[in-house]
C-alpha cells in the first residue's frame, strides 16, 4: 500500500475546522430513521459505523466526524454507534447498504470478519472508507483508509520506556485495548519490539476494552495479585485505561507516576492533565480529529478521483514539560 504522512502543522487546520463545527449536529440521522432515496439535491448520504463511545478519544473522533459530514458541508450523515458489539456494527453496515447510501465509513471494532459485508457493499456499488481502525479483508473491498500508525505509536512508547527503565529490573503490566482490534494488536507489537533485549519484563497483560472502568478493574486485579511492590510500570493502550489504573493505584495507597510509572497512548485532555500532574509519565499521541480527512476521501472517491489507499496521520509524544506547554491549546 502507498502511505502518505500528514504533518502536525497540517492537522492544525483539521483541528480548527472540527472545533468550529463540532457543536452542531446538523445533518445527522439515526440509521433507523432514514429510508433509501431520502437524499435531496446534491446532498451526499454517508453511513458511519462507529465503534461506540468507550473513551474520551472516541467521543472526540465522533464529534470530528459529525462536524465534517454536516448538512452545511453537503452531507446527510446516518450515524450508528455499535457499543463495541461487532455483530451489531456489521448489521449497521448492512442496513446502510439496504438504505442505498452513497458511501459508507467504518471504524471497525475488530480486524476480522468483514469480508462478506464489504463484498456486499462492493456489489451494491457503494464505496467504503475505513477510518481509525483497519481490517484483515482484502484491500480491494474498500476505497481507502485514514488513521494512525498504531504500531509506530507502540514503538515510540516502548523506546521511551527502554531509555528510561531498560537498564534496571522493571516489572511491567499491560492494560490492553479491545481484543482483536487493530490498535490493541499493533500497539502491543510495537512496544514489545522496542523493549526487546532490555530488563523490562512483562509479567501480565489483560484487556480493559479501552474503558476507564475496565482499566481500573484490571489494575485492581494486578495489584491484588502482585502487590504495589511487585509492579514497577504500567503500559496502557489508551489514556482512559491509564486513568482507571490511577484510581486503582491510589486506592491501594500508592502514588501513580512515582511508586508505579505509567505510559499511555492517546493524549486526550484528561490524560494530558494527569501527565502534567505527574500521575502519568509519558503519552504518545493518537489524533482523533479525522473527520475532515475522511470527508475529503469520500468526496474524491465519489467524484472518481484517484486517492491514496492509505493515509497516515503523524503523531506527537509528550513528557510532562511538553504536555504542560501543549495543554492550554489542546483541541481534544
Amino acid at each position: 500500500m502507498r502511505k502518505r504522512f500528514l504533518s502536525t502543522l497540517a492537522l492544525a487546520g483539521v483541528a480548527a475546522f472540527a472545533l468550529t463545527a463540532c457543536s452542531s449536529d446538523g445533518g445527522e440521522t439515526d440509521s433507523s430513521e432514514m429510508a433509501a432515496g431520502d437524499t435531496a439535491g446534491d446532498t451526499v448520504t454517508v453511513g458511519f459505523a462507529q465503534t461506540g463511545s468507550e473513551s474520551g478519544w472516541r467521543s472526540a473522533n465522533t464529534e470530528s466526524m459529525k462536524a465534517a459530514f454536516s448538512e452545511e458541508n453537503g452531507f446527510e450523515l446516518v450515524f450508528n454507534a455499535a457499543d463495541n458489539d461487532t455483530a451489531a456494527q456489521i448489521a449497521a453496515v448492512r442496513s446502510f447498504i439496504n438504505q442505498g447510501v452513497d458511501a459508507i465509513v467504518i471504524a471497525p471494532i475488530v480486524e476480522d470478519g468483514w469480508d462478506d459485508v464489504l463484498q456486499e457493499a462492493a456489489d451494491a456499488g457503494i464505496p467504503v472508507i475505513l477510518e481509525d481502525r483497519t481490517v484483515s479483508a482484502s484491500d480491494d473491498l474498500y476505497a481507502a483508509w485514514v488513521g494512525l500508525d498504531f504500531e509506530a505509536e507502540g514503538v515510540k512508547a516502548g523506546e521511551w520506556a527502554a531509555a528510561e527503565y531498560g537498564d534496571t529490573e522493571t516489572k511491567m503490566v499491560v492494560l490492553e485495548g479491545t481484543t482483536g482490534s487493530a490498535p490493541a494488536n499493533d500497539r502491543a507489537t510495537g512496544f514489545d519490539s522496542a523493549i526487546e533485549g532490555t530488563m523490562i519484563e512483562k509479567i501480565d497483560s489483560q484487556t480493559g476494552d479501552f474503558t476507564r472502568d475496565g482499566g481500573k478493574t484490571v489494575m485492581e486485579g494486578f495489584l491484588q495479585k502482585y502487590g504495589v511492590d511487585g509492579i514497577d510500570l504500567v503500559y496502557a493502550h489508551n489514556d482512559d485505561m491509564a486513568l482507571g489504573a490511577i484510581e486503582a493505584i491510589e486506592a491501594a495507597g500508592a502514588v501513580p507516576g512515582e511508586d508505579i510509572k505509567i505510559i499511555s497512548i492517546d493524549a486526550v485532555h484528561d490524560g494530558m492533565q494527569a501527565l502534567v500532574d505527574g500521575q502519568i509519565n509519558y503519552i504518545v499521541e493518537c489524533n482523533p480529529l479525522l473527520g475532515d480527512l475522511a470527508a475529503g476521501l469520500v468526496t474524491d472517491v465519489l467524484a472518481g478521483n484517484d486517492v491514496e489507499k492509505t493515509v497516515y496521520v503523524e503523531d506527537q509524544a509528550f513528557d510532562q514539560a511538553a504536555a504542560e506547554a501543549a495543554l492550554p491549546d489542546r483541541a481534544y
